[in-house]
């Protein structure tokens, strides 16, 4: 398999702020080692939510297992998903709004 190098367009503002969230997790499970550093973690896995790469792509980019690309999207998305607001926090804050996209 050929691999070359793409380009996102994502600030670094994106990529710290998941490298941060996803240092967080790890401190707080207690992780002791990874394959990849966060902020690795953090590029692969906006890479697949901002371009739709697969995983298989995204293994052979990094050097890493398929299922190990799953694992750190799942987690990454979990770590995201953490911070959203509740239904009921958005529809309270969605009557405060004139409209609503």
């Amino acid at each position: 398999m050929l691999v070359h190098p793409s380009s996102i367009d994502l600030s670094t503002r994106t990529l710290r702020f998941l490298a941060g969230q996803l240092t967080a997790r790890r401190r707080d499970i207690g992780t002791r080692w990874r394959r990849l550093p966060v902020a690795r973690q953090a590029l692969l896995a906006l890479a697949h939510l901002r371009c739709g790469d697969t995983y298989a792509r995204l293994a052979a980019g990094f050097g890493i297992g398929i299922a190990t690309v799953y694992r750190y999207i799942r987690e990454a998305i979990e770590v995201l998903a953490a911070l959203a607001p509740t239904l009921a926090e958005a529809m309270r804050t969605i009557r405060t709004k004139a409209f609503v996209i």
